[in-house]
């Protein structure tokens, strides 16, 4: 069992070091091999975990089954078409990441909602300065999604022993505060990504950017699993 556990990190790691390697040497035949590789990792996590439901591991599964194929889509070019299928692809994946949620108690709280909806509302707008297109109403639905998957993992109930600083879960060795921190990084990566598409001209600042989006995005999601699959 601890074979297999340091396997998956060994492989997760060599994704995500390619994934981003590849981003910063604008190696697109290594990047389109590499992240791709990384969420089949974390569904095997999943497979494997002893201690969470069936209904649990399945909607964990299918959430991750979704992110691979917006992974897909998102890797494939910047065009609205494709954008659109990653977007709704990442939808799918927040809405069971937030039925899961729910499901252990997780609950929008006068804390947690306000400011992540905030941000939501504050993007929306943003989106559709520059110049509207046909994707924008799409991204603002996806990120309404993600707000609230980030508004209930914020929830102090997931982790009841967790230390809380200005409404937000403090990180610790007990991997379910881990939640919080992988839903805010996942939204800080998704601003970044409408940032870069919307309003940065410069080559090396949107290089340096996608290093961020791809680097934040597969730390987020390593941080959500393993807090979800935690044991209690």
């Amino acid at each position: 069992m601890k074979a297999l556990k340091f396997a998956e990190r060994v492989l997760f790691g060599a994704a995500a070091i390619g994934t981003v390697y590849s981003a910063r040497t604008g190696n697109r035949k290594l990047q389109l091999a590499a992240k791709p590789a990384a969420v089949p990792v974390l569904a095997a996590r999943v497979a494997r975990a002893r201690k969470l439901a069936p209904g649990e591991k399945g909607l964990l599964v299918a959430a991750l089954v979704a992110a691979g194929a917006g992974d897909h889509f998102m890797g494939r070019s910047d065009e609205d078409r494709e954008l659109i299928k990653g977007a709704t692809s990442f939808g799918v994946m927040q809405v069971l990441y937030s039925v899961l949620l729910w499901r252990r108690g997780a609950r929008p709280r006068a804390a947690t909602a306000p400011p992540r909806l905030g941000a939501w509302a504050a993007a929306a707008v943003a989106m559709t300065l520059p110049k509207p297109s046909p994707v924008s109403s799409v991204l603002s639905a996806y990120g309404g999604l993600l707000s609230t998957t980030s508004t209930l993992a914020a929830d102090p109930v997931l982790a009841p022993k967790a230390k809380v600083s200005g409404g937000m879960v403090v990180p610790s060795g007990d991997r379910r505060t881990w939640i919080a921190a992988g839903a805010l990084l996942f939204s800080a990566s998704d601003l970044a990504i409408l940032i870069r598409r919307n309003f940065v001209t410069s080559e090396r600042v949107r290089a340096n950017l996608e290093t961020f989006v791809l680097t934040s995005y597969l730390a987020s999601q390593w941080l959500l699993v393993e807090g979800m699959i935690a044991e209690g």
